[in-house]
C-alpha cells in the first residue's frame, strides 16, 4: 500500500514552522526591547552623523553668495576644499587643530604624572591619610572643567590682555608674561589638573592588584628598580595608564570652557572654540567638518589604543595563594611627603572655588583692598556703572530660572538615562553572544568617542528642520535632554549590563513558570533587584550633566539657558564677578548631588567611572 503525499502540504508546513519560531522568537521580550533600542540608538546616533555628513557634502543657503549659480542641497565638495586646501585653511582648521593636539597631549602629560604619582604614594607606601587623600582627589572632577581656568585668570591676568590687573599683579605691582596669563600654558595645566583624577582612579585600581611578589622575583634574579619598573609594574599599569590617557586626550580635546576663557583672548583658538565661532557666524557646514575632525581623531585614538593593548601580553597577577601588597616605608619622609600631597590636592581642589569666591566680593574688578568689599555681586540691586547694570545673581530672575533649568535637565537626563541604561542592559545580557546583542552594545559606546562639543554639532544638523512627524527641536529644551541621554548612553548601559549580570536567569524563568508576563517580571523581580545600579547610575549622570558645557554650549538660546552656560555668557561680557559667583552656586549644586552619592550608594561615582 502506497501513502499518499500531499505535496502542496509538504511544502507549507516546514515554512510554516520556521514562521512559527521566527514569530516567537520576535515576540519574545528582550528581543522586542532590544530591537526597540537598536531603531532608538539609530535615530539618536546614527541618523544624526549622516545627516551632519550630508551637510557638509551640500550647499547650503549661506553657501549662494560665493555661489549664486548653486542649488541648495545640491551635491559639492566646496566646504571640505576650503577647510582642506583652500588659502585660509590654515586659519581655520590646521591652526586650531595643532592648537588642540598640543594643548590635549600636555593636559594629559600633566594629568599623568600627577595622578600616578598621587596613586602610588596611595596605594604602595605607607603614608597615612589615605581617606583625605581619595576624597580631595575626586573633588576636582565634580566641579565644573572650567572652574581652575577661571582662578587662573583671577591670579593670573594681567592689565595687557585682561584689562584688570590679577591678584598676583594688584599684590606685586608687576603682572605675569602674556604666555603664562593666557594660551596653551595654562589651558595644559588648568585642564591637566582637573582630569588627573581619571589616572589616580585607574592607577589606583590597577597598583592594588598587583601582587608584590612579583616584584619581588624581579629582585631575587637580580633586577634592578628601574628594570623591575620596566619589565614588571609598568607592563601591568599599562591598561590603566591607557584608560586614563584616552580619557583625558579625549575630554580636553572636546572641551570648550578652558580654550574659551584662556585661549579666545589671545585668539588662541582649538577645534572646540573654532567650531562655535564657525556656528556663530552661521557656517554650519565648515563647523560640521571641524567636528567630524574632532570625531576621527576621537575614533583613531581609540584604535591605536585597542591596538597597543592588544599586542600586549597578558599577565596574571592574583593567584590562588592571596593578593600581596607590599608597601614603601617612607620612613622619616613620611610626614614632609603626605603634606606635600595633601597640600597639593588642597591647592587644585579647594584653592580654586576659594580664588572664585573671593573675586564675588570684590566690587570692581582689579582691586582686591579690604575697601573694595562688597555683596553687589550677589545681592546688589541694578546700576548702570557695574556690569551693565546687572543685579546681583540673588536679584536676577534669569539665575534662578537657569538653576531650575539645570536641575531639570540635570534630573530628566539621569532618570531617562538610567532608565534606559536598565533596559539596554536587559536587552544585551538576556540577548549575551547573538549578533543583535554585540550590534546595540557597540552603537550604545558610539557617543563615547565623540567630543562633547562635536556630539552637540551633531545635534544641530539633526533636528535643525522636521524629521517625519517630529518637529525641529532646535532652541527648545528637549533638545537639551535628548542630546544629554544620547550622550551618557555609554555610561547608562555600563550600569545597567552590570547589573543585568548580577540577576540569575533562574528567577526570571521561575516567574515565567508560575504565569507572570514580561512588565510583572521586570517590575517585580529584575527592576528591584537592579534597583542600586538605577540610583548609582542616576546620581552620576546627574552630577555630570549639572556640570555639562561643551555638549550643549551649541544648542543653548536664552530661554534655556543653564547655569554652565551662563558662566559663559557673563565671562564673555565682562562680567567677571557675577560669573564667578554662579559658577560657586553651580558648585554648592553639585557638592549636593555628591551628599546625595555618598548617602544612597557609597562609593557610586568610582563605580560609574568603572573603577
Amino acid at each position: 500500500m502506497v501513502a499518499h503525499i500531499n505535496p502542496q502540504k509538504s511544502v507549507h508546513q516546514p515554512f510554516s514552522a520556521h514562521f512559527r519560531r521566527f514569530m516567537r522568537w520576535l515576540t519574545s521580550p528582550h528581543v522586542l526591547l532590544t530591537l526597540i533600542m537598536l531603531a532608538l540608538m539609530i535615530y539618536l546616533i546614527i541618523i544624526p552623523l549622516f545627516r551632519m555628513v550630508i551637510t557638509t557634502l551640500t550647499f547650503q543657503e549661506k553657501d549662494i553668495v560665493t555661489y549664486p549659480d548653486a542649488v541648495v542641497g545640491s551635491f559639492t565638495l566646496y566646504h571640505w576644499i576650503r577647510m582642506l586646501t583652500s588659502k585660509i585653511s590654515q586659519i581655520i582648521l590646521y591652526t586650531p587643530l595643532q592648537h588642540s593636539l598640543v594643548v590635549s597631549a600636555g593636559a594629559t602629560i600633566i594629568a599623568a604624572v600627577f595622578g600616578c604619582l598621587m596613586a602610588w604614594f596611595v596605594i604602595r607606601t605607607d603614608m597615612p591619610g589615605r581617606k583625605i587623600i581619595n576624597v580631595l582627589a575626586i573633588i576636582p572632577y565634580m566641579m565644573p572643567s572650567w572652574t581652575i581656568s577661571m582662578a587662573w585668570t583671577v591670579l593670573f591676568k594681567n592689565r595687557t590682555i585682561g584689562g584688570a590687573p590679577g591678584i598676583l599683579e594688584f599684590l606685586l605691582g608687576k603682572g605675569p608674561p602674556d604666555w603664562f596669563a593666557y594660551g596653551p600654558v595654562p589651558i595644559m595645566i588648568s585642564s591637566g589638573l582637573h582630569y588627573y583624577t581619571f589616572f589616580f582612579l585607574f592607577v589606583s585600581a590597577a597598583l592594588m592588584s598587583i601582587d608584590s611578589n612579583l616584584e619581588e622575583a624581579g629582585e631575587i634574579m637580580g633586577a634592578n628598580r628601574w628594570r623591575i619598573l620596566r619589565k614588571i609594574t609598568f607592563p601591568l599599569v599599562l591598561p590603566a595608564l591607557m584608560s586614563g590617557f584616552i580619557m583625558t586626550f579625549s575630554r580636553v580635546m572636546g572641551t570648550f570652557g578652558g580654550p574659551n576663557i584662556l585661549g579666545v583672548p589671545v585668539r588662541y583658538y582649538t577645534l572646540s572654540t573654532m567650531i562655535r565661532a564657525d556656528m556663530k557666524l552661521g557656517n554650519n557646514a565648515d563647523g560640521f567638518v571641524l567636528a567630524l575632525m574632532l570625531i576621527a581623531i576621537a575614533i583613531i585614538t581609540v584604535f591605536i589604543n585597542q591596538k597597543a593593548m592588544g599586542t600586549k601580553k597578558s599577565f596574571e597577577t592574583i593567584g590562588g595563594r592571596g593578593l600581596v601588597i607590599k608597601q614603601v616605608q617612607l620612613r622619616s619622609w613620611r610626614i614632609f611627603l603626605t603634606t606635600l600631597v595633601i597640600t597639593t590636592e588642597i591647592i587644585i581642589a579647594v584653592i580654586p572655588a576659594s580664588l572664585l569666591l573671593w573675586n564675588t566680593f570684590m566690587k570692581t574688578s582689579g582691586d582686591y583692598s579690604l575697601s573694595n568689599l562688597s555683596l553687589i555681586h550677589w545681592i546688589g540691586k541694578s546700576d548702570p556703572l557695574i556690569d551693565d547694570g546687572l543685579p546681583g545673581i540673588f536679584r536676577n530672575p534669569a539665575i534662578y530660572r537657569g538653576a531650575w533649568n539645570s536641575i531639570k535637565l540635570a534630573f530628566s537626563t539621569a532618570f531617562f538615562s538610567a532608565l534606559l541604561g536598565v533596559i539596554l542592559g536587559y536587552a544585551i545580557v538576556k540577548g549575551r553572544g547573538t549578533r543583535l546583542s554585540k550590534i546595540i552594545e557597540q552603537l550604545a559606546f558610539i557617543p563615547y568617542v565623540i567630543p562633547g562639543i562635536a556630539f552637540g554639532a551633531v545635534y544641530i544638523s539633526m533636528f535643525a528642520k522636521p524629521v517625519g512627524p517630529i518637529p525641529a527641536l532646535y532652541g527648545t529644551f528637549a533638545l537639551l535632554i535628548v542630546v544629554s541621554v544620547a550622550k551618557n548612553l555609554p555610561f547608562s548601559s555600563r550600569t545597567g549590563v552590570t547589573a543585568m549580570m548580577q540577576v540569575g536567569k533562574e528567577l526570571e524563568e521561575a516567574a515565567m513558570v508560575a504565569g507572570a508576563n514580561a512588565w510583572l517580571r521586570f517590575t517585580r523581580i529584575l527592576f528591584p533587584l537592579t534597583r542600586s545600579g538605577f540610583v548609582s547610575g542616576f546620581l552620576l549622570t546627574f552630577i555630570t550633566t549639572m556640570r555639562e558645557l561643551s555638549l550643549i554650549i551649541l544648542l543653548v538660546t536664552p530661554a534655556t539657558q543653564v547655569l554652565a552656560s551662563m558662566t559663559m555668557r557673563y565671562t564673555e561680557n565682562g562680567s567677571e564677578q557675577k560669573a564667578d559667583a554662579v559658577i560657586i552656586l553651580l558648585i554648592v549644586l553639585i557638592l549636593g548631588g555628591n551628599w546625595l552619592i555618598s548617602r544612597f550608594r557609597k562609593g557610586s561615582l568610582e563605580k560609574g567611572l568603572g573603577i
